[in-house]
């Protein structure tokens, strides 16, 4: 899920796969969840006094925090631009998938470059903007890349780019 608090002056590049994240996410919150909870809201609103009616006031903080994540995104997308196609199989940039190798070790992983706006480390989608995105882009298989980290310079060899 992308996800941030967006300044308002700034820019936002996405790549066109987060861009289609966003709007089907926008999609789901106002066709889907966001009827769903009003609903529930007037149902609850016919059970009488609203003072005590939990799930009215349940209904209710779901309604504000859908809301939320509805602005969030439209925010998003106003201030959104889509990265011209920079992925290539030669040169990591942004969309680029990479599969890297810390020095040292016999595992690999792959990393794909995305905007900070899409950045999920959990899944795999770090920030071009992100020590160790910074330290990738415009590399090519082959290369070795220092990333400053909290225990020291960790060193990464980029394996493939796709």
């Amino acid at each position: 899920m992308i996800s941030a608090g967006v300044p308002i002056d700034q820019q936002i590049t996405l790549t066109q796969a987060g861009l289609d994240e966003l709007q089907e996410e926008l999609r789901v919150l106002t066709e889907e969840k966001l009827p769903a909870v009003i609903e529930r809201i007037a149902i609850a609103r016919d059970h009488g006094d609203l003072s005590e009616n939990a799930e009215y006031h349940s209904a209710r903080d779901e309604q504000q925090l859908l809301q939320a994540r509805i602005d969030e995104i439209e925010t998003i997308l106003s201030k959104a631009t889509v990265a011209s196609n920079t992925t290539s199989h030669t040169t990591v940039g942004l969309g680029s998938t990479i599969t890297i190798q810390k020095s040292g070790s016999k595992k690999a992983k792959t990393v794909t470059l995305v905007g900070e706006f899409e950045a999920d480390p959990d899944t795999g989608k770090i920030s071009n903007g992100s020590p160790l995105g910074k330290a990738l882009a415009g590399k090519k298989k082959g290369d070795t890349v220092m990333v400053e980290a909290p225990a020291g310079e960790i060193l990464y060899t980029i394996i493939a780019i796709k």
